[in-house]
């Protein structure tokens, strides 16, 4: 007879499959990915760890040039939002009517706006208004839309059908329309209302994300060993489910912040936005619009600035949402 070979056991004490060379069959591992370990060729050393989802997204994103890119730029954009002196010096609030309109000069690249403001300089701290409400907005919308759509999937019930139905009513409100109505009361020239806005008609996308997610992990053996074990639900929200439910809401609030960003511009051209003499790229578009003819440069840089930025957290988001799709493996 052949002889039969050696059988392996792996580090719980259960007996490891090897093929005919004695050496493990990696495609018995199911959905783990092992690493090598110092000490030898995998199956003669030590058995390598599987890696976490978390690890095998980071690896994924360090080799995709588009996140590499996207990041780059949203580094850049957050710095000189948090200090936009380290590229220029001026301010955006100092102007000279002489100089209306007035096209590229020496120590004055993008040229001036119509107020014979300097466009450089405004393009510069538009993005502190823009990076601000995209980043404060996301935050909120994440949090409250995780909470609420959390707790309903996991307890289910009354409470989750009348969540339900409260995101249909919010989900029936026309964005655009509901900020001409809200913010037109508005006097305050800061950015906590837009911000306040828009986690306000932002939530319900993200609470039935995060629902979906919840009622899916909540029905795997190991949340119903933990809830057999006598663990608290509290316990077994916290370190069962919300790690393994939380990809999703990760990867659609990445985008949803380019799209909170571009909103912000929208709400400010429409003059119900951010509002003077807060800077921001809004608020310079709708001031160049009816000099597009004769002062393109006007509206050519902060509306540059604008879409690149929109774009860069856009093909975050799709990098994000490749890494963490299993399905996509």
């Amino acid at each position: 007879m052949p002889e039969q070979p050696p059988e392996r056991f792996d580090e719980g004490g259960a007996i490891a499959p090897t093929g005919a060379g004695g050496t493990m069959d990696l495609a018995t591992a199911e959905g783990a990915t092992l690493e090598k370990t110092p000490g030898g060729p995998l199956g003669t050393g030590p058995v390598g760890k599987p890696r976490s989802l978390w690890s095998d997204a980071w690896r994924d994103l360090r080799r995709n040039p588009v996140f590499i890119v996207s990041a780059l730029i949203i580094l850049f954009l957050v710095v000189i939002a948090i200090w936009p002196q380290a590229i220029t010096t001026g301010s955006p609030l100092d102007c000279d009517l002489a100089k209306s309109q007035e096209g590229s000069q020496p120590g004055h690249p993008f040229g001036f706006d119509g107020q014979g403001c300097d466009v450089y300089t405004r393009t510069v701290y538009g993005a502190r208004a823009s990076v601000t409400v995209g980043v404060c907005a996301t935050l909120g919308v994440a949090l409250l839309g995780s909470v609420l759509g959390g707790l309903a999937g996991y307890f289910g019930g009354a409470g989750d059908a009348l969540l339900s139905r409260l995101t249909d009513i919010f989900f029936g409100i026309p964005v655009i329309l509901g900020g001409l109505v809200l913010l037109s009361v508005v006097t305050s020239t800061t950015v906590w209302p837009v911000i306040g806005f828009m986690v306000l008609l932002g939530w319900p996308q993200i609470s039935r994300i995060a629902r979906g997610s919840v009622i899916t992990a909540k029905q795997n053996d190991y949340v119903q060993a933990a809830r057999a074990l006598g663990a608290a639900d509290s316990r077994i929200l916290l370190r069962h489910i919300a790690p393994n439910a939380v990809a999703p809401v990760i990867v659609v609030a990445t985008i949803a912040l380019g799209t909170f960003i571009s909103l912000e511009a929208t709400l400010s051209y429409l003059g119900v936005g951010l509002k003077p003499p807060t800077v921001s790229w809004g608020i310079d578009i709708s001031a160049a619009s009816p000099y597009i003819r004769n002062a393109p440069h006007m509206l050519l840089w902060p509306a540059g600035a604008l879409a690149i930025t929109v774009l860069a957290f856009i093909m975050l988001g799709d990098a994000v949402r490749d890494a963490l799709d299993p399905k996509l493996r």
